[in-house]
């Protein structure tokens, strides 16, 4: 059975597995290159170990920065993902090295398989030490090429499934052996936090009961994994075909009275894979288990495992489940296995379950961060891992209606789970019915009605643009990175309790999420980070001798204002407000840029703005407007949570999101919301919690902090001269889309 683990059912239960090592640089375990005395061993003849330069302008001889190394690659997979195995081997790639003397030391190929025999006799013939790349024992969610690797194996001897050969993690086991106290404590920690996690080499498959499965409960249920046909690892653990059936019946002579379960792969009952053992199963009459299902629900139930070399093995003995093998798998012959197969007598250490795991997880693999490619421990590795499962399986089956075509694809990215990416319908009655027979939510754009069409019989969610979203505007066809899904109502109409509310009235605020707010909310001041970051950070003389009050226009037909700000409806009768509030203010007045582009309404003419206004900004950032006034006025626009964040005094004519929960002055209250929030409180739930975030560059999920650097370094690069010519082609197109064909098309409908 599951026992007490459930995955989350929400977006904010998946946003606590990154409250830890998600900021800063983390130390690996490694330092992320290749053993350096097995690369070493060969050297180009002429290669000088130690260069010197002479320094004109200190008249000293320094040491120069010695030459990389370099690696050939003849596997295209590999050199896909080139940045990542230089970073790994501090080597530089070669493709298409063909034995020049001296241009590469090493050559690098995907373990003992087949696909890398040319690399081997090339390594063998040249003398060139051969490096033997792999998937890590904790992969990616995903098989195949859909997800980043996590992690890697690098292995300068052999490979670990390849038992006709030493490999490092032979080497690595024994030291551990050596050294049990080493670490120990870590590896306690590790093994428990991979239960907790639940995490495997991969982690696409749901969590099933007993029931379910139908299985019994409790620990009477025998487990015999089968393998797919042509596994290199069932070849380097010297067995075969036979070796599968010699299993399968030990493990029922050996059980009496216990549920034998084969579990096969879900291709092999398809044709798609070839096993060994669905049909001497089906002819023994046990039970067969055949659909895709997480490691760790079967290991919960297993009173015993059989195995060839299958790490299914690996897990179930490392979580304490005696485990039966019939070939020599890596984590065989080491006295914590019952073997049978014929003893490899290179196998004399005698490690304990903790140093096992030590050697694999930590000496053996490589771990990578998904989102950058850069080295990472292994803690760190698990808590990422943990974060993109998570978010891979919260996402169910769903049908979007309301979506323009240029934002399907970026939607796709934040829905697509289990069940693929999402469906996407012309209008709300072919939504209906296509979730109702796929048994999926309706995935809708903002608040826009369903009409009748939506009865209460399918689920529906709401999106909108995060808070942090882009280096651009949406309204010029800028992806977003950030979008909120909400099934309750939608954050800016207060007229309904919305998924925001529930998480800022309720929501358990530990210290670690605080203080992870804390430190958001301080990095987006220094960077001066908005949601569109766009306009040039630039600084303004405003006068001191008066209160400097910022008032943010908005687009007048959006919706914020049209449901949360009933009484001031417009940029003009927001002025006047304000101007009747304060008559002694030097007020600044910045048209929201979707208007002052022209792509929607709320402008307000030249000659009437100066006479509410004493000053009007448009190419400015809000950042540097923050920086610079002493309070802010507005109707429901994002500005007033961003000088929140930036501590200044925040007045709202309307009812925003961020309004209500005692941070502002509120002069349209909002009953419902009874809670007092701190700062860090509403900032955690408003950019960490509710909010999903898309890695631009990766397309995976990630938290909030990966888009905060994203944002940054796309800022950064957008003064050059290419990036302005591509904002102003941008802009036309947008302009176009919104003046001229939009409503052209609109009209012929």
């Amino acid at each position: 059975m599951l026992g007490s683990f459930h995955l989350p059912k929400t977006w904010p239960d998946i946003a606590t597995h990154v409250e830890r090592r998600l900021t800063g640089a983390l130390a690996s375990s490694h330092d992320g290159r290749c053993d350096a005395a097995a690369l070493g061993r060969h050297r180009p003849t002429g290669r000088v170990d130690r260069v010197t330069d002479h320094d004109p302008d200190t008249e000293k001889t320094v040491p120069a920065v010695p030459p990389r190394r370099r690696f050939g690659v003849a596997s295209s997979g590999i050199w896909r993902n080139r940045a990542i195995v230089a970073g790994l081997l501090d080597a530089e790639p070669v493709r298409g090295w063909a034995g020049r003397a001296g241009s590469v030391e090493f050559l690098v190929g995907w373990g003992h398989k087949p696909t890398s025999a040319g690399q081997r006799r090339l390594a063998a013939k040249t003398g060139l030490p051969y490096v033997a790349l792999e998937d890590g024992f904790l992969r990616s969610v995903r098989p195949g090429n859909r997800d980043p690797a996590i992690g890697w194996v690098v292995d300068t001897t052999g490979i670990y499934y390849d038992a006709a050969g030493p490999s490092d993690l032979e080497a690595a086991i024994a030291r551990r052996a050596a050294a049990p106290a080493l670490d120990h404590d870590r590896a306690v920690t590790a093994l428990d936090a991979l239960r907790r996690l639940r995490l495997s080499k991969y982690n696409h498959a749901p969590p099933k009961s007993a029931a379910a499965l139908g299985l019994p409960v409790g620990r009477e249920v025998v487990l015999v994994i089968d393998q797919t046909f042509g596994d290199a690892s069932v070849v380097g653990a010297f067995a075969d075909g036979d070796t599968f059936a010699r299993m399968l019946a030990a493990a029922i002579a050996e059980n009496p009275g216990r549920t034998i379960a084969v579990k096969v792969h879900p291709e092999t009952i398809s044709g798609a894979k070839r096993g060994h053992l669905l049909e001497v199963a089906r002819q023994s009459g046990v039970t067969i288990l055949a659909e895709d299902v997480e490691p760790w629900s079967l290991i919960d139930l297993a009173a015993r495992v059989y195995v060839v070399s299958s790490q299914f093995g690996l897990e179930a003995l490392l979580a304490g489940v005696p485990v039966t093998c019939f070939g020599a798998a890596a984590f065989a012959g080491w006295g914590l296995t019952d073997d049978r197969f014929e003893p490899i007598t290179r196998r004399t250490a005698r490690p304990t379950r903790e140093a096992l795991a030590a050697a694999v997880y930590f000496d053996y693999c490589r771990w990578i961060a998904p989102w950058t490619g850069r080295p990472i421990d292994f803690e760190t590795a698990i808590d990422q891992l943990a974060f993109l499962r998570d978010a891979h399986h919260a996402n169910r089956p769903s049908v979007c209606v309301g979506f323009s075509r240029w934002k399907r694809r970026t939607v796709g990215r934040f829905l697509d789970g289990p069940a693929g990416l999402p469906r996407f319908a012309r209008e709300a009655g072919e939504a209906v019915r296509l979730a109702r027979a796929d048994g999926a939510r309706l995935v809708v754009w903002g608040s826009r009605p369903l009409g009748l069409e939506a009865d209460g019989s399918v689920a529906v969610m709401r999106v909108e643009d995060g808070f942090l979203r882009s280096v651009g505007l949406g309204a010029s066809f800028v992806a977003p990175a950030s979008l909120v899904f909400d099934e309750l109502g939608i954050y800016y109409d207060p007229s309904r309790p919305s998924a925001f509310e529930h998480l800022a009235e309720t929501g358990d605020f530990s210290p670690e999420l605080l203080d992870r707010a804390a430190r958001l909310r301080a990095v987006l001041v220094e960077r001066g980070l908005t949601k569109y970051n766009e306009a040039a950070v630039t600084g303004l003389d405003l006068p001191a001798d008066r209160r400097r009050i910022l008032v943010p226009g908005q687009v007048e037909d959006d919706a914020s204002v049209r449901l949360g700000s009933p009484d001031v409806p417009t940029n003009v009768e927001l002025l006047k407000r304000v101007r009747a509030r304060h008559p002694d203010a030097f007020i600044v007045y910045k048209p929201h840029p979707d208007v002052h582009a022209g792509y929607r309404k709320g402008r307000i003419p030249d000659d009437l703005a100066t006479t509410l206004a004493d000053r009007i900004v448009t190419d400015v950032s809000m950042a540097s407007l923050l920086a610079a006034v002493d309070a802010v006025e507005t109707m429901t626009s994002l500005t007033g949570f961003e000088a929140l964040i930036r501590g200044l005094p925040v007045a709202t004519h309307g009812a925003p999101f961020y309004a209500g929960w005692g941070l502002t002055e509120d002069l349209l209250p909002v009953p419902r919301r009874t809670r007092r929030l701190a700062l860090d409180e509403l900032v955690a739930t408003a950019l960490i919690l509710y909010p999903r975030y898309v890695d631009p560059i990766t397309g995976l999920p990630c938290p909030v902090e990966v888009i905060v650097d994203r944002l940054s370094e796309a800022r950064a690069q957008g003064d050059t001269r290419s990036e302005r010519l591509r904002r102003s082609l941008r802009h036309a197109v947008a302009w176009s889309a919104h003046n001229v064909t939009g409503p052209l098309l609109r009209f012929f409908r």
